[in-house]
């Protein structure tokens, strides 16, 4: 048993976790591969970006794994722990973000990360922190289902408590204050985690991210195909507007990276290629575009009528079984 944090066997773990899901995306894709661009950072670090970009069933899909060390905690790291402000640090993750060409495919995110911060005469301090969370654009209930469903598989080797208690805070964490409005159905979200001791956390870490694939790609299967046209692809546009606010205003991973003086275009990887604003944009009443934000759009237990499992489904009924370039 791992009794004292070990950031190298987190650091392997993590970069075999980028190849095994940029492996995965590339063959759902069929198409496009990753462009990768290994860079460093000057105060400390450095990384690997993965980028597929116009691919057959994603628009963009970025993957990257960072491992960055300094002098001093930055303050989007500090800020709810105000005791660890200039303590020497060590952070490392992998983030990806998945922007799918179809409008009826939600775009996806999943980060798993550690850090660890030091100073002399005293013991290191650190934690885990991640989750996954899904944006649709168009709703559909079994597809929610499903992400939530295997979100909970992640959660219950470690407690019956888990699951709800990182759905909550997900759905906290990823709310736009000045839309009052969720950026999608949630997931799980987690961050300061050394409960249970290092090996015990690593591995709940491990389980999230391992189940981000089994969550994932069944939903694109069934939804790639769907045929759509330029009204739904319009709309995907300006809900993607919401997604880049959110990146720029709230999230923590983006201040983080910004802050430390990681590489910009490593950190922006997660903007999507295409976003339009609208004025004032209002979705006809009773219109699927409507029930976005009147059904999905609204935090809530999605699993209330089911029991749990000892683990998640591995498909979607009913997904389609074409490959890509078969759309008509």
């Amino acid at each position: 048993m791992l009794n004292q944090p070990d950031a190298t066997v987190v650091k392997t773990y993590l970069m075999e976790l980028q190849d095994r899901i940029c492996v995965a995306l590339r063959e759902t894709d069929g198409g496009a591969g990753f462009r990768e661009e290994v860079w460093q950072r000057p105060g400390g670090g450095g990384g690997r970006t993965r980028i597929m970009q116009d691919g057959a069933v994603f628009e963009r899909g970025g993957i990257n794994f960072s491992h960055v060390f300094g002098d001093r905690l930055p303050p989007s790291a500090s800020a709810n722990r105000p005791e660890l402000a200039g303590r020497a640090f060590e952070a490392m993750g992998v983030s990806l973000v998945v922007h799918p060409r179809n409008p009826y495919v939600p775009t996806s995110h999943l980060n798993v990360r550690f850090f660890i911060a030091e100073k002399p005469d005293a013991e290191p301090v650190w934690w885990f922190g991640g989750g996954f969370d899904l944006t649709p654009y168009y709703g559909f209930e079994e597809d929610v289902r499903h992400w939530h469903r295997t979100a909970r598989a992640a959660c219950e080797p470690f407690g019956a408590d888990r699951y709800p208690c990182y759905k909550a805070w997900c759905d906290q964490y990823f709310f736009l204050k000045h839309r009052n409005e969720p950026r999608g159905v949630g997931g799980l979200f987690f961050d300061d985690l050394n409960e249970g001791g290092f090996e015990h956390s690593f591995a709940f870490m491990r389980s999230v991210a391992e189940h981000y694939l089994p969550a994932y790609l069944p939903i694109v299967n069934r939804r790639w195909a769907r045929p759509y046209g330029d009204d739904e692809r319009e709309f995907q546009k300006i809900r993607r507007g919401r997604y880049v606010e959110f990146n720029l205003v709230y999230d923590r991973g983006t201040l983080f990276g910004l802050q430390s003086g990681g590489r910009t275009e490593s950190i922006l990887m997660s903007l999507p290629p295409e976003v339009s604003w609208r004025y004032d944009h209002q979705p006809s009443p009773g219109s699927p575009e409507a029930e976005l934000y009147d059904v999905y759009l609204k935090p809530r237990d999605w699993l209330a009528d089911e029991e749990p499992t000892t683990e998640a489904d591995g498909a979607v009924p009913g997904e389609d079984t074409r490959t890509p370039g078969q759309v008509s």
